[in-house]
């Protein structure tokens, strides 16, 4: 074993500094206010390289590049899109909701905000959201939470997705699940709040570093609906430029050091 070589002043304070400058830079920073929904229906998708129909209670995995778009779109209520993802260069790096949420001070992640790895860089940015209605907080469907008993639910499916990307259970992080509107009253406890949806909403979120994704579609434990799960459609689409300003980019000073770290490789 190595012995612990102590570290210098020098590089403590250098340290410090850095922390300090970060500090600064997020008090002084004026956050971009969030921006209206995206309209309803969906515009037509560009450039799209592939679609997918996800049924209720099924898993799907994906390898996806920079810059390219994943829509998700559903099509009835009942519906709730739990995902994971890790680098596709390196599976060490995953999601991490609570540096995501912590970071934005904010839980309702929705168009404008971003989701970053546990190693400081942005994953995937919300460009584009009918709803806002998204959870950050409770995970995935358990083993009653999958809407018939012919479906999977989520954390089955997650193990089964972990597999097929060569990972384990330990490599699977906290879950954002999208088209789940959980919210908490003024008790702290969890509520469903139904009328965030639509039934008909989408998403795009476009990928910021190569990335391998899983998604589960099933029914959400705090869903009232127990009609069978419907399903969802993923579009993926072609990267476009991406303008200076883009709202996702810019919106804080976390997502600006974010991207800093992405560019740093």
């Amino acid at each position: 074993m190595m012995p612990h070589t102590p570290r210098t002043a020098e590089a403590i304070a250098a340290d410090r500094a850095r922390y300090e400058d970060h500090q600064r830079k997020g008090l002084t920073f004026a956050p971009k206010t969030p921006p209206q929904p995206s309209p309803l229906p969906a515009p037509a998708p560009h450039g799209v390289l592939a679609t997918e129909t996800l049924p209720g209670g099924w898993y799907t995995v994906l390898t996806l590049g920079a810059g390219e778009v994943l829509r998700l779109q559903t099509h009835a209520l009942g519906s709730s899109l739990s995902l994971a993802a890790w680098s596709a260069t390196d599976t060490s790096e995953r999601l991490n909701l609570p540096d995501t949420v912590k970071v934005q001070w904010t839980t309702e992640l929705s168009k404008g905000r971003v989701m970053f790895s546990d190693m400081g860089r942005v994953m995937l940015s919300i460009t584009e959201d009918s709803s806002g209605a998204h959870d950050a907080l409770t995970g995935g469907s358990g083993a009653t939470g999958a809407g018939t008993p012919m479906q999977r639910n989520t954390r089955e499916n997650m193990v089964l997705a972990a597999a097929k990307l060569g990972l384990d259970r330990r490599d699977i992080p906290a879950l954002m699940t999208f088209f789940a509107p959980v919210r908490v009253d003024a008790a702290g406890r969890f509520f469903w709040n139904a009328s965030l949806l639509s039934g008909t909403d989408w998403v795009d979120l476009r990928v910021e570093m190569p990335l391998m994704l899983a998604l589960s579609n099933c029914r959400h434990l705090l869903d009232p609906v127990t009609v069978d799960v419907p399903h969802v459609t993923l579009t993926r689409m072609a990267a476009r430029p991406i303008a200076p300003d883009d709202l996702c980019r810019t919106a804080t000073a976390e997502a600006i050091r974010g991207f800093e770290n992405n560019a740093r490789g």
